[in-house]
């Protein structure tokens, strides 16, 4: 009877057992499959990263040759150096002419190749026109040619400083590009001298930098400029009347002047207007009407204002090569000492405020290279750092009031708080 009642039992036993075990593994084999459901859903897939790109093409599809032109080097030199074919480079240098004279390829400027990844074979030629621009050329036999542009950041800066020694060196001292001493240099060539500022004049200055990959590649726009001079402060607003931009003052009087400041940029005294002067090479004292700005041989030497030239040529009292413009009938200007002159100008032409009409030289009576400078007011000598010349084109009296109301927050913007 025990016997019969326990074989029943063990069977139940096992039976549970088993199934027990059963759905624990079912409800595990569940759990993973809920775990992993879960685990995958959250997963995210980032996509891969966007090739790299150089002139429009991707960079890793070409094996890329980078070069800078080399001095006395041209296109068809440097495209021969790599076998291309002359009728290719021929047809090149004709498809390239409404774009860019290749004639004016220069040397320093960057180039590329982009050859084939599996032979190797040279398929285009990229040559950089600036820091911006660039050529580029299918060498095969279409001998395609395009001109490109790359993508520009304009970035709106202030920037401001104080003279110790130069505007350049003060530009330099508070990290602002250099090219900002040019530009505000053209600003204030008829209103601020330059060779005149003094430890303790300051500037502030509103503009747009340029950008290229990241790079800066020059100033763009100055917007708006204050530079204290002398104790005196100078504005400069851009302003644009009768579809033409200049810069004016805070009474909408125009900076640009009948005459530049000075003929030629950065450069230093070394002799000033005179009645009774030391002539170094004549060991006398005679008058020395004009004044001398020592600067470098071949330093370029502008108008100082519209006229006519009526004297070009060699002067045999020690002047060398000179100059004289006719601005109009008060005021003349002569240039002297030139090594050679600007192309193009002759006696009884026509320039213009700012043109190239010479260099600098030591032609003549001059131990070292500088400008003799001399201005005549009704044909007698005056000094040329005191000449005063009115200014020209003002704010129009109906345009005063929409004026003073833009000009209003960028005053603001640019007061020097501690002057």
């Amino acid at each position: 009877m025990k016997k019969k009642l326990l074989i029943p039992l063990v069977i139940i036993f096992f039976t549970l057992t088993f199934i027990s075990i059963y759905i624990r593994q079912w409800k595990a084999t569940n759990d993973m499959n809920i775990e992993w459901v879960d685990t995958l859903s959250t997963v995210e897939f980032e996509p891969p990263p966007p090739p790299v790109m150089i002139y429009g093409f991707a960079e890793d599809s070409f094996y890329v040759e980078r070069n800078v032109v080399g001095r006395n080097e041209s296109l068809a030199s440097i495209l021969l150096s790599r076998k291309i074919d002359y009728s290719i480079i021929h047809r090149l240098a004709a498809n390239a002419q409404s774009l860019f004279d290749v004639k004016k390829i220069r040397s320093g400027n960057k180039y590329v190749f982009l050859h084939s990844r599996d032979s190797l074979r040279t398929q285009f030629f990229i040559y950089e026109i600036d820091n911006i621009d660039y050529l580029v050329m299918q060498v095969d036999d279409s001998a395609s040619v395009l001109r490109h542009s790359k993508p520009v950041e304009i970035v709106r800066k202030t920037g401001a400083g104080e003279i110790t020694f130069s505007l350049w060196n003060a530009i330099k001292d508070n990290n602002l590009n250099p090219m900002l001493a040019i530009t505000l240099s053209d600003i204030y060539a008829w209103t601020v001298d330059f060779f005149g500022i003094e430890k303790g004049d300051c500037f502030r200055v509103d503009y747009d930098e340029t950008y290229v990959e990241g790079n800066s590649v020059g100033i763009n726009t100055v917007h708006s400029a204050l530079f204290v001079h002398h104790g005196v402060s100078f504005y400069a607003f851009r302003y644009q009347q009768d579809s033409v931009w200049g810069y004016f003052d805070e009474k909408g009087q125009s900076l640009r002047k009948a005459f530049l400041k000075a003929p030629l940029n950065f450069s230093r005294i070394s002799s000033r207007f005179s009645s009774n002067r030391y002539h170094p090479v004549l060991k006398i004292n005679r008058p020395h009407h004009g004044v001398d700005y020592a600067a470098p041989s071949g330093t370029p030497v502008y108008a100082i204002g519209d006229g006519r030239i009526t004297r070009k040529g060699w002067d045999p009292k020690g002047g060398g090569n000179f100059m004289e413009i006719k601005h109009n009938s008060v005021y003349s200007s002569v240039y002297m000492h030139l090594s050679g002159f600007g192309k193009g100008v002759s006696k009884g032409s026509a320039v213009t405020q700012g043109q190239l009409i010479g260099y600098v030289g030591k032609t003549g009576l001059a131990t070292g290279p500088h400008l003799d400078f001399r201005i005549y007011k009704n044909g007698s000598a005056v000094d040329p750092l005191k000449v005063e010349a009115p200014p020209v084109d003002p704010i129009k009296e109906a345009l005063m009031p929409e004026y003073l109301e833009f000009i209003e927050p960028l005053k603001k913007m640019i007061i020097v708080n501690d002057q």
